[in-house]
Order: structure tokens, then C-alpha cells, then sequence
């Protein structure tokens, strides 16, 4: 049957979003700052990527899933060295005035710089296989195809559930927050994300 193949699908969207990571750190503290739509926006990058990996997984491309492994010391480099920037960036930044909207360009960042640090963890890939194994879901081109694509909307759909709660969440507190506290949450946000860059960098020598 078609059906259980979508809700599966959400089922694994959300255990691949749920566990904290760069990425949630992210989410919470740009609804802090900027509202829950660039929270949201956060989230849907990765959920974009989220679904990248699962129509890999889902539909059997083992040529580009050897492909992203094998390349795998080169996306983590960049995707270490990013959050090392990114890091950085919020630590130094100063909370912004919220009466000031921010402009459609940071939205877009808000959206890209998400789906490329996903994109760029190879393990991803990994996980995917992993779970779809744990529920018995076949990942060979012999599967298909509409079982496949329900299932990649299934995984897109409970990623980005994950995330419309999570910002949901976090812009409730957003209102409650003084400029000294967002403050902090900047260098606190900051130093966990320079120390999963420091922790990708570290693991390319391990």
C-alpha cells in the first residue's frame, strides 16, 4: 500500500531533525533574534537538503551516495570551516533592533546557509540507509518509483514539521527576552557552533 510509505517517511523526517545539532542551535537563536519566519527559514534549508538525501537513499543512487562518501573529508572540511565562521559571526554580533524587519536577502541566507551545512554532513546519507533499513524499506532502483517519491515527501514533510514547532517554540519565549539576554544567547549559540566546527575539523585527523 502506498499511505504507510508517506507516513514512514514523516516518521523518519523527524528522527533525522529531531536530535540537536548545529542546525537547531541555529534555528533557535535566529527566532530569538529575527523572528520565527527566518527561524522557520533555517529549518526549511535543512529540511531541503533533508529530502536531497532521502530521494538519494530512497531511489538507490548508490553512484552519488559512494560519490558523497568518497568526497567525504572534503564536505566535512567545508562544512567545518563554515560553522567556525558562522560561529564566530554570532558570538561578535549585537542583538538588532526588532522593530527593524530584516531584508529578503537574509532570508535567503537564512535558507541557503542551512541546506549547505546539511548537505555538507556525507553522513547524512548514512543515517538515511540506516533507518530505511531499520524499517525494512528497500533502497534499490528495483523499489518503486511511487512508492519512493511518497516516501521522500513523507521525509520532507516531518523534517519540516520538526521545525515549524521548533521556531514556534522558540518565538514564544522571543517577546520575553531582554537585549542583555539575547546578548548572551548570541556568545552562548556561538561558542556551541564554533565547537561543532572544531569538532568536524578535528574529525577529518581522527
Amino acid at each position: 500500500m502506498n499511505l504507510p510509505f508517506f507516513f514512514q517517511g514523516v516518521i523518519i523526517g523527524l528522527t533525522i531533525a529531531a536530535p540537536v545539532g548545529p542546525i537547531g542551535i541555529l534555528c533557535i537563536r535566529r527566532t530569538l533574534a529575527d523572528g520565527r519566519l527566518m527561524g522557520f527559514l533555517t529549518g526549511f534549508g535543512a529540511a531541503s537538503a533533508d529530502a536531497v538525501y532521502g530521494s538519494i537513499a530512497a531511489f538507490g543512487l548508490t553512484t552519488i551516495s559512494l560519490l558523497l562518501i568518497n568526497f567525504q573529508d572534503l564536505l566535512r572540511l567545508a562544512g567545518g570551516t563554515f560553522l567556525l565562521f558562522l560561529g564566530l559571526r554570532i558570538f561578535l554580533a549585537k542583538p538588532l533592533n526588532r522593530n527593524i524587519q530584516s531584508g529578503e536577502t537574509n532570508y535567503f541566507n537564512a535558507y541557503i546557509s542551512a541546506f549547505f551545512l546539511t548537505l555538507t554532513n556525507p553522513l547524512t546519507i548514512l543515517s538515511f540507509m540506516g533507518i530505511f533499513a531499520g524499517f525494512g524499506i528497500a533502497t534499490n532502483t528495483d523499489s518503486k518509483t511511487i512508492d519512493a517519491i511518497l516516501l521522500v515527501i513523507g521525509v520532507f514533510t516531518g523534517s519540516t514539521l520538526w521545525w515549524v514547532l521548533l521556531s514556534s517554540a522558540s518565538s514564544i519565549l522571543r517577546n520575553r527576552l531582554s537585549t542583555k539576554s539575547l546578548l548572551w544567547i548570541n556568545r552562548i549559540s556561538g561558542m556551541i557552533i564554533f565547537g561543532f566546527g572544531i569538532v568536524a575539523l578535528v574529525s577529518l585527523v581522527l
